[in-house]
């Protein structure tokens, strides 16, 4: 049987290169279809008041910078901070580190929108910063939460331990389905 050629001894054969690919792409598919694949949780981590949190991937349908103009809301609570309009749809933009009572946020060149992925409730929540997805392997979740500095508790979904480090998991569906957030009006 002979040796698979290393990718890049294939630079130069672009169609070589990409049927490579392709049956490496295939192989590892057929691994994760069979289970032999480590289970794998993938979230956005975030920066809020100093400290580290995750959502779930598919709770977050994505990040963007702070839409600009936000129109403030007659009446609303202070945590709202407005809508905008995003891509002809609007969206409430929420101060997330003040409905949680933990102060305003500090708006800096690192501020983030997460928006929320739900069908019925829209939601864009201001974060401090976003960090980027993390990779956790599904044995590193614990249902306890870490305590934290910002008054999370009742939205926490557990945490992921790697060594020392605890990442709490803000669950983003239980945050805009509770009754607090549903009643924005002053």
């Amino acid at each position: 049987m002979q040796a698979e050629p290393t990718l890049r001894a294939l630079r130069d054969r672009p169609f070589e290169l990409l049927l490579a690919l392709e049956t490496r792409a295939r192989n590892v598919a057929a691994g994760a279809r069979d289970g032999s694949a480590a289970q794998e949780w993938i979230g956005v981590a975030f920066r809020m008041g100093g400290e580290t949190f995750l959502v779930e991937r598919d709770e977050a349908r994505e990040v963007m910078g702070v839409p600009a103009p936000i129109t403030r809301v007659p009446g609303a609570r202070p945590w709202i901070l407005g809508l905008s309009n995003v891509r002809g749809q609007l969206l409430p933009v929420i101060d997330l580190k003040q409905y949680f009572g933990s102060g305003e946020l500090s708006f800096g060149r690192n501020t983030r929108v997460i928006v929320v992925n739900h069908r019925e409730i829209p939601a864009g929540l201001v974060v401090d910063e976003v960090l980027g997805f993390r990779r956790f392997a599904e044995r590193e979740f614990t249902s306890e939460a870490p305590p934290t500095i910002i008054r999370c508790e009742r939205y926490l979904a557990g945490s992921f331990r790697r060594g020392s480090e605890a990442w709490p998991v803000l669950s983003l569906r239980t945050l805009v389905e509770s009754p607090a957030f549903l009643h924005g009006s002053a």
